[in-house]
C-alpha cells in the first residue's frame, strides 16, 4: 500500500517546533517536503549543542526527519523566484512567519494564488493575521500567560502563575495545521480547488482550554485553578501521598468512588449526607461525586492512603475499575514502557549521524507500517542543488547564486 500522502509536495518556510511538526506529519505520512532555510544557519533549532558537533541534533532531527533542505535565501529576487518556481507544482505552503514578513517577497497566499490557485496554503502565528497583536511575535511561553492558561494551572486558590512545563501550545498547533492541511488536501484532489488556513498559537490554546473557554463564552462560567484535581471535581479524583510517591486516582462516578472506598475501608462514607450530596450520588442517572465538606473527605481518604504503597494501588485500583497511576518522570515512565508489556507504543527510531534518533512516534498507529515514513533529518541545504536543477536552473547560474550567498 502506498504511503497515505504520496506524490504531495510541500514548501515549508516554517521554524523552530510549531510549524515543522505540522510538515512532520505530513512527511512522515509521505509528501515531498522541502524546508527552506536561510543559507548559513538554518533553522534555528540546528543550533543545539551537542557533545559531537553536528546541525542534525536530536532536537532537530526529531521534527525534521524525512523532509529535504533548500537554503537559499528568500529576501532575494532569486531566492523568491525559485521558491514561487518550485510553488507552481506543489500541493501545500506553510509560513509561519509574523504577518505581512513573506508578502515583501511575493510569498504570500494570494501572490502564490496567482500561479497555482489549488494551493493549499497555510499561515501560521502567534496571534492571527488581522487585528492590533497580529504583529507581535508569539512564543509558547508568552502566550500561556495571555490566555490565563498560566492561572489555570498550579496549586488552587494560588495567584502565582505557573507555566505548562513544557511547550504544549507549540505542539497543539502544530498538530491543528497538520489536521486542517490534510484535510485540504482532500478538498484539493477531489474537487480541484485550494485553501487558505490559518491557525496560530492563541486559538491553539483556547482549543487546550476548550472546555473552561466554552463555560466562560456561553455561561460566564469562571473556572477555578484544580492542582491535581481532577475535571469533574470529586473528592476522589485527586493526587494522594503514599509511602513509596504520590498516587493519581480518578474515582469520578458514583460507581468508581464505591469501589474505591470498599478498597480502602471507607464504605461508610458512601452513606454520610454530612460529606456527600446523597441525592445526586444515589441518582438513577449517574453523573459526577458531588462533596459537601470536600476537603474533609480527601483528608480522610488522604490519611487512609498515607501508609499504602502507590505501586500495589495502581494494580488494586484499576483492577477494580477505578482509573489511578502512580506518578512517574517522563524518564521513568519512558523506560517502563520500552522494557515492559504493559502497552504497545508505536515508537519510531531512524539513523542520523553518528547516532539512531528514538521518537514516540505520530500520536496514531496505521495497521499498514508502508505509510510511516523514518528517513533521517536533511543536514543544511543538503537538496539544494537536486531541487534548484529540477526546475530548470542551470550549473552556472547556480554558481553565481552560491557566489552571492543566496545559497548554501
Amino acid at each position: 500500500m502506498a504511503s497515505s500522502l504520496k506524490d504531495i509536495r510541500v514548501i515549508d518556510m516554517s521554524h523552530v517546533i510549531a510549524g515543522p511538526l505540522s510538515s512532520f506529519y505530513l512527511a512522515q505520512l509521505g509528501a515531498e517536503v522541502i524546508k527552506v532555510e536561510k543559507p548559513g544557519a538554518g533553522d534555528v533549532m540546528r543550533a543545539n549543542k551537542e557533545s559531537i558537533p553536528t546541525d542534525t541534533p536530536t532536537a532537530f532531527s526529531g521534527l525534521n526527519a524525512g523532509k529535504k533542505s533548500l537554503a537559499i535565501d528568500i529576501r532575494t529576487i532569486d531566492g523568491a523566484d525559485a521558491i514561487r518556481t518550485l510553488a507552481k507544482d506543489a500541493n501545500v505552503f506553510i509560513e509561519n512567519f509574523r504577518p505581512g514578513v513573506v508578502k515583501k517577497y511575493g510569498l504570500d497566499y494570494d501572490s502564490i494564488r496567482k500561479i497555482n490557485p489549488k494551493i493549499v496554503y497555510c499561515s501560521i502565528s502567534g496571534y492571527g493575521q488581522k487585528g492590533n497583536w497580529s504583529k507581535r511575535g508569539g512564543y509558547d511561553q508568552v502566550i500561556q500567560a495571555l490566555t490565563g492558561m498560566m492561572m489555570m494551572s498550579g496549586p488552587e486558590g494560588a495567584t502565582d502563575p505557573t507555566k505548562v512545563g513544557f511547550p504544549v501550545i507549540d505542539i497543539a498547533v502544530g498538530m491543528l495545521g497538520a489536521l486542517s492541511i490534510t484535510s485540504a488536501i482532500y478538498q484539493q484532489e477531489k474537487y480541484g480547488v485550494g485553501q487558505y488556513i490559518e491557525t496560530s498559537l492563541v486559538q491553539a490554546a483556547l482549543m487546550l482550554m476548550y472546555p473552561f473557554a466554552t463555560d466562560y463564552l456561553t455561561d460566564k462560567k469562571i473556572a477555578k485553578r484544580l492542582g491535581n484535581k481532577g475535571y469533574s471535581g470529586s473528592p476522589a479524583s485527586d493526587t494522594f501521598q503514599c509511602i513509596d510517591g504520590w498516587i493519581s486516582t480518578a474515582a469520578n462516578t458514583p460507581t468508581q468512588f464505591k469501589k474505591m472506598m470498599h478498597l480502602l475501608e471507607l464504605d461508610e462514607i458512601c452513606t454520610n449526607a454530612e460529606l456527600l450530596d446523597l441525592g445526586a450520588f444515589n441518582a438513577k442517572n449517574e453523573g459526577f461525586v458531588i462533596a459537601k465538606q470536600a476537603d474533609l473527605v480527601k483528608e480522610i481518604i488522604q490519611n487512609a492512603l498515607h501508609q499504602k504503597s502507590a505501586v500495589e494501588l495502581e494494580n488494586q485500583l484499576n483492577e477494580v475499575g477505578v482509573p489511578a497511576a502512580k506518578v512517574r518522570t517522563l524518564p521513568e515512565f519512558l523506560e517502563e514502557l520500552l522494557v515492559d508489556e504493559n502497552m504497545k507504543t508505536p515508537f519510531m527510531a531512524f539513523n542520523q549521524a553518528n547516532k539512531v534518533i528514538k521518537t514516540a512516534g505520530l500520536g496514531f498507529a496505521l495497521n499498514n507500517g508502508d505509510q510511516i515514513k523514518t528517513t533521517s533529518a536533511p543536514t543544511l541545504g543538503e537538496h539544494t542543488h537536486e531541487l534548484l536543477k529540477s526546475i530548470g536552473i542551470n550549473e552556472d547560474q547556480i554558481g553565481k547564486m552560491m557566489a552571492a550567498n543566496i545559497l548554501r
